[in-house]
């Protein structure tokens, strides 16, 4: 958690609080690799940066893998002072993440829990998901190398 800093033109600035919401958060998190419940805060909560505000008016849609893929300002554009430096949280689930060898299908776990089954290492294997008081099995059609990588994270 802190004060989100981004580089660009070979310098470090902040980025301003307008728009900043928790779809935000969740790109932020993604591209430090961090999983967890992100939470967006603005005001500077974790205090003001120095040097140039960056960005203004980010919009993430929450499935980006970078702040660069989301809409906003261009580069240096901002109308903010650093009393507006967006922060976030990226704290960890609360939920149970499994691995197959640690869950049982009997076994309670959070709704929206993801698993590796079958597989021949932890790392490796059949995506499961547990719904409704089941695990249940992730079907393939549009599956991508992005959804895989969004499952890795998760894991």
């Amino acid at each position: 958690e802190g004060r989100v800093e981004v580089y660009h033109d070979g310098k470090w600035g902040t980025i301003c609080d307008d728009q900043w919401d928790d779809r935000d958060a969740e790109v932020v998190c993604r591209q430090l690799g961090l999983s967890g419940n992100p939470k967006a805060l603005s005001w500077a909560h974790y205090g003001q940066g120095s040097g140039p505000i960056l960005l203004d008016e980010v919009e993430c849609s929450g499935n980006e893998l970078s702040l660069d893929q989301c809409k906003k300002s261009d580069w240096g554009q901002q109308n903010c002072d650093h009393i507006e430096d967006a922060g976030v949280s990226c704290d960890p689930f609360t939920g149970i993440l499994c691995m197959a060898a640690s869950c049982g299908s009997r076994e309670q776990a959070a709704e929206g829990t993801i698993r590796l089954a079958s597989g021949h290492r932890p790392s490796e294997g059949r995506v499961e998901v547990y719904y409704n008081g089941d695990w249940g099995t992730v079907c393939d059609d549009g599956w991508t190398d992005l959804s895989a990588q969004v499952v890795c994270r998760q894991l």
